[in-house]
């Protein structure tokens, strides 16, 4: 109306201008600026609903309950007009703040249209309940209605290496219960889903966590096309090479036949975000980037354009050898924990305000337990980067032993002709360009059992050693990023900077932890972290 009224008065110059700024930013956003997901423990979702249960039909005892009696509970329940909560009873603080959330999204979209809060994302998903129960959940404040509609999208997060190796099995049971399968219908036959790129790396490491959202991919891709519902990933990228990043356009061509089908979301975080889209033209830029990617892997790539069943076959040998070095040293070895607490920032990194979330899920020092965020950033600190590369020298190694009929000059070939391998090995090229065994030696040396720190930093240079090799001769370069000289270039002019940085982090470090009184030294360790992260970009 402002627009027609501005032309028709001869004021064309106020119509294109701010206003039409104005228009274009509704178009885009609403009247609700940017869309914001839901997200919430499947563990959460479990206890919430168990105190539910109990309070209308004591003895339910729902946490014990087999997944099939769970199921076959939540189904009866979608199909309810009676709702579990009630007003005259008294919920635990966990249950009110869960329904209060859910009321709060059902307010908002009331107010500001349902592309508000379009998604609700279930993290550490492990079964068909944890779908159900959030359904469920939603229907208790109004945003799925008993006739099957839902007013949000339910996204499943797939994190761990089991939960990757199970996805596609779960989707396909979801798929064939009548009261979900109404749920994906009522939003367009279209299901989102988020792969976890972090925790799925900390729980098996980098060749590993790469290879099994590549399968899950191929699998849900597969089991979405047999039910006749359209498929959206969403990957989980943090900014470092060990939380699924690297170049958007190198990852997203790298998906598999069928993957990508016009539509893809990707998380951008942390110091990424910065980097990336501070700027106007280079935010435009990035953005151009994503859409070209995924129009090419979109239109360009066939949708069943698998692979050939040899280099599947070795890439599978290559990611059981490297995840048993992996696991080997990070949940295997003796004193492993005590050795990465003292010889990095974790205990340091806290102190800082840059997370949403504490370092760890509970109170342990337990690897287990630690966030990947921290886990990570951590080794990037120490340049060591561990988690974008450990393992896959010693696996390379291995499995040319046990091949000598094909030998490197295979993977040589695989390197050659396969999109995935490429950018795998062309991420840990970057990462292991950035780390440094010499600075990380200094770190190691904040370890005060002498005999625990030979023993683990021995291994940990051994393999830095083998990976550096077996990646350069299957890429048949003579030096780290050679491929690559506009980053060798940048990266070699930040060492002068930030090789310094790490040591001054180091004598802090021994300060504080000996129990240094001057405020100033915890100062100068966050400084250092901001510094040496700035100056890795990529590192958390």
């Amino acid at each position: 109306m402002l627009h027609a009224s501005l032309v028709a008065n001869n004021s064309l110059v106020i119509a294109r201008g701010r206003l039409r700024h104005l228009r274009r930013a509704v178009d885009c956003f609403g009247f609700h600026l940017a869309a914001l997901d839901m997200r919430q423990n499947s563990a959460v979702h479990e206890r919430t609903l168990a105190e539910l249960f109990e309070a209308v039909a004591p003895g339910t005892n729902y946490k014990d309950l087999p997944e099939d009696a769970r199921i076959a509970l939540l189904s009866r329940e979608l199909n309810t007009a009676r709702p579990l909560a009630s007003p005259f009873v008294a919920y635990s603080e966990e249950v009110i703040k869960e329904l209060a959330v859910l009321r709060a999204a059902a307010e908002a979209h009331a107010t500001f249209g349902g592309a508000v809060i379009p998604q609700c994302i279930i993290s550490m998903t492990e079964g068909v309940s944890d779908l159900l129960e959030v359904a469920v959940l939603l229907k208790e404040a109004g945003l799925v209605a008993p006739d099957g509609t839902s007013r949000l999208n339910i996204v499943p997060l797939f994190e761990t290496i089991d939960d990757l190796r199970r996805c596609a099995q779960i989707m396909d049971s979801l798929f064939a219960l009548p009261e979900y399968r109404r749920l994906v219908d009522s939003r367009g036959g279209i299901q989102e889903v988020m792969l976890g790129y972090s925790d799925s790396n900390k729980d098996g490491g980098f060749v590993t966590s790469g290879w099994e959202l590549y399968k899950a991919e191929i699998s849900l891709v597969d089991v979405f096309e047999r039910h006749g519902v359209r498929l959206r990933l969403f990957h989980g990228r943090g900014g470092s090479v060990g939380r699924g990043g690297g170049p958007s356009y190198d990852a997203i061509l790298a998906q598999p036949g069928g993957a990508v089908n016009g539509q893809i979301r990707i998380t951008e975080q942390g110091e990424i975000i910065s980097s990336k889209y501070s700027n106007a033209d280079v935010g435009r830029h990035n953005l151009e980037i994503l859409a070209a990617a995924t129009l090419e892997a979109s239109l360009l790539q066939p949708k069943h354009s698998a692979p050939r069943d040899e280099y599947i076959a070795a890439m599978e040998e290559l990611s059981n050898l490297a995840y048993v070095a992996y696991r080997n040293l990070v949940y295997e070895t003796e004193g492993f924990e005590e050795y990465f607490w003292a010889s990095t920032v974790i205990n340091e990194i806290s102190t800082l305000n840059i997370g949403s979330r504490p370092a760890s899920r509970t109170k342990t020092r337990k690897i287990e337990d630690l966030r990947a965020i921290p886990w990570v950033f951590s080794w990037a600190q120490c340049r060591l980067m561990l988690p974008g590369w450990y393992g896959f020298g010693s696996a390379v190694e291995a499995w040319v032993r046990q091949h000598p009929d094909k030998g490197i000059a295979f993977l040589q070939e695989l390197y050659r002709e396969w999109p995935f391998f490429q950018t795998l090995l062309s991420n840990m090229d970057m990462v292991l360009s950035k780390s440094s065994i010499a600075i990380a030696s200094r770190y190691a040396d904040l370890v005060p059992d002498e005999k625990l720190r030979s023993t683990i930093f021995g291994r940990i240079r051994a393999e830095w050693h083998e990976s550096i090799d077996s990646l350069l001769t299957i890429m048949g370069h003579d030096r780290l990023l050679q491929g690559n000289p506009l980053l060798e270039r940048s990266i070699r002019n930040r060492f002068p900077y930030l090789d310094p940085l790490n040591h001054v982090q180091v004598e802090l470090l021994q300060a504080h932890r000996a129990q240094s009184t001057d405020e100033q030294v915890l100062r100068g360790i966050q400084l250092t972290i901001n510094g040496i992260s700035a100056g890795l970009r990529n590192s958390g």
